[in-house]
């Protein structure tokens, strides 16, 4: 007899996030933000490097062989397509996933949260999602009858903690990511990360620098809120330009060209990430291709870049800004959760 048909989360916590989710749709509901559907399934994947997708082939009409499709990693694609043909602000709760992403804050299916604002810039999104997150979190200490994770000090009304991605490796690592050489960053790597880092390239010596040294600090607290032992709500920004992906690019202070994107943070998990989004077609139609040129450089499988996606920015998104928001991680941060598999019902070692 199978022994491990049942849920890993409770019925508490399932009302709970049940809950959780009401609110995130009252939000955007007062902003007047409309709810929409789109596919799991893409004739297009996603060919950004650092994601791995899923694939199979189905029977469709009027095609004689099996058609290769791939599980969407987010419902960014089709969404931008409804913003081009003038859906107006929109967001959605929608199942994404993610291969080989197991841990106990990763499931290869997640739920998130995406939504797109026309005609906001970034800063103000910024501001729209912590504002977003410390309402959930609120929601979830109340619920629970526990202390909210996040600072008192961080209220609803409170500006948000922004760092520049520049900054922190000062900060954190006492190096320039934008000026330090390959042999500086592949010597730190091997100092702070304590792996044999010789033949990694600049964006792979950043990544593991920023994901194994300095993302377990962000949001931790450190600007006033530690002695209490609590979390805040941290932004990054200006990341390279180079880790733009669908977001387009500026000049910051010191004349670099860095991504017009954020990433926001609490207790050291990361939950959302948001672009002044790209445009122009024929830019993205570069970027494909250069993602894809990377993927086989590393051995990686080439991903059908989506045409349509292309054809709808040709045809004119209005300029605005998005951001995708891990809500299962949210929703595990809010009712003082470690596990993500305490928060969904069937992880994919019960599915």
């Amino acid at each position: 007899m199978v022994e491990d048909w049942a849920p890993t989360v409770t019925r508490e916590r399932l009302v709970q996030r049940a809950r959780l989710i009401s609110e995130v749709r009252t939000f955007f509901a007062e902003r007047g933000v409309l709810e929409v559907e789109t596919p799991v399934l893409g004739r297009a994947g996603s060919t950004d490097v650092g994601l791995a997708s899923l694939s199979l082939a189905a029977q469709l009409p009027g095609e004689r062989e099996r058609v290769p499709l791939w599980l969407q990693t987010s419902p960014e694609f089709h969404m931008k397509r409804l913003l081009a043909a003038g859906s107006g602000p929109i967001f959605q709760i929608a199942r994404a996933f993610r291969d080989g992403e197991v841990s106990r804050r990763h499931n290869p299916e997640f739920c998130m949260l995406e939504w797109y604002r026309p005609g906001m810039n970034l800063e103000a999104l910024m501001t729209e999602t912590c504002e977003l997150i410390r309402r959930v979190m609120t929601l979830g200490a109340q619920l629970t009858g526990q202390p909210s994770l996040l600072s008192e000090s961080q209220d609803a009304q409170a500006r948000p903690a922004i760092t520049p991605y520049r900054a922190l490796f000062r900060r954190v690592l006492s190096l320039d990511p934008f000026t330090a050489t390959l042999e500086e960053l592949r010597a730190a790597c091997a100092r702070e990360c304590e792996v044999a880092a010789d033949d990694w390239s600049h964006e792979t010596c950043l990544d593991a620098l920023m994901s194994l040294v300095i993302e377990p600090t962000l949001g931790s607290g450190s600007q006033g809120a530690e002695a209490q032992g609590q979390a805040i709500v941290e932004l990054v920004t200006e990341y390279p330009a180079a880790q733009a992906a669908l977001a387009r690019k500026h000049q910051d202070s010191e004349g670099d060209w860095v991504a017009s994107r954020f990433e926001a943070y609490v207790a050291g998990i990361e939950l959302a990430n948001g672009y002044d989004e790209l445009t122009d077609a024929s830019e993205q139609a570069v970027r494909f291709a250069e993602d894809n040129a990377a993927r086989i450089a590393q051995g990686l499988p080439e991903v059908a870049a989506d045409q349509r996606l292309l054809a709808a920015l040709q045809a004119g998104m209005p300029t605005g800004s998005g951001v995708a928001l891990g809500l299962d991680r949210l929703i595990m941060l809010a009712l003082g959760e470690r596990d993500i598999s305490a928060v969904i019902a069937f992880p994919a070692s019960r599915a």
